[in-house]
């Protein structure tokens, strides 16, 4: 056993709760793993997991070499990748966690012009509107929507989006168009799910915000199909700017009580903090903020 393999394999099962887990992300079968984590140990002469059925623990000796040992790990691919890159440019892989609607529109394409600029990377885009735990499945980089929770994550703010109003033509010539918040009681409303709340809207006319109750036939957990519904005269929906921008300026759509906003919603970049960020992440983030900064709000 090479001594990098069982550091990594060791890391993995700690930072995943298992083997299984472990081999999973190192890329070799459970039993492997388990046989080189047995190895690590008889090599530093000590017990570092406790194993049960259910699973693994931290020894003393286990939580020494814990907090070291994700540091020492990127240290060598940091500076095995600053090797190569120097030669070739940045190569590898970057593991990437997005929201579905946000992914699909705006940050795949974004990540095609990274990657044309760097041929030898590998983008792994994994789209999911639940945010997901990024040291269990080895994320590098998320980029979130809205208010951040507390957690040890680090963040970079890249960015806001603005929330509007909007229905077809069709919808508003036979249902007529609300003069004020209130009377969006009186319409179908397409309630997108992925927005926290209690049933309804924050909007705000500049005087201060008020949350509107609404209801309609429809519940969706996808901003695009929310726009989708809307554009098939079903109802007026409150969607993220960008999802119904070339709606608005064909006039396929249009804005309802346009000096109505929704919530503005902070985009950031997140990232473990434990973990030395690698070369090819960090000129990402970097690209990603400057391509967001230059698209504005």
């Amino acid at each position: 056993m090479d001594l990098v393999d069982g550091m990594r394999v060791f890391v993995a099962a700690v930072e995943t709760g298992s083997f299984a887990g472990a081999a999973a992300r190192v890329g070799i079968s459970a039993k492997l793993a388990s046989k080189y984590m047995a190895e690590l140990e008889a090599r530093m002469g000590t017990q570092l997991l406790y194993r049960t059925t259910r699973r693994l623990g931290l020894t003393a000796a286990g939580q020494r070499l814990m907090a070291r040992a994700p540091d020492w790990l990127d240290q060598l691919d940091e500076m095995a990748s600053d090797l190569r890159e120097s030669q070739r440019g940045l190569s590898g892989t970057i593991r990437v966690s997005a929201a579905v609607t946000h992914g699909e529109l705006l940050l795949a394409p974004l990540l095609r012009r990274f990657r044309a600029a760097h041929p030898g990377l590998t983008i792994d885009l994994r789209l999911a509107d639940p945010f997901v735990d990024l040291v269990a499945q080895g994320i590098d980089l998320a980029v979130r929507i809205g208010r951040l929770e507390d957690s040890t994550l680090m963040a970079r703010r890249l960015g806001g989006i603005s929330v509007v109003l909007i229905a077809s033509p069709g919808y508003l010539a036979r249902h007529g168009h609300p003069a004020a918040p209130e009377d969006l009681a009186d319409h179908a409303c397409i309630r997108d799910t992925n927005m926290r709340g209690d049933g309804t809207w924050p909007l705000s006319d500049g005087q201060g915000e008020r949350r509107i109750a609404v209801q309609g036939p429809f519940l969706v957990n996808s901003a695009r199909t929310a726009r989708d519904l809307a554009l098939a005269d079903e109802g007026v929906a409150l969607c993220p700017d960008y999802v119904v921008r070339d709606d608005l300026a064909q006039g396929r759509l249009l804005r309802v009580l346009p000096e109505v906003q929704g919530p503005y919603l902070d985009i950031h970049a997140v990232y473990p903090p434990q973990r030395r960020m690698t070369r090819r992440t960090r000129a990402l983030l970097e690209f990603l903020v400057d391509a967001f900064d230059g698209a504005g709000p």
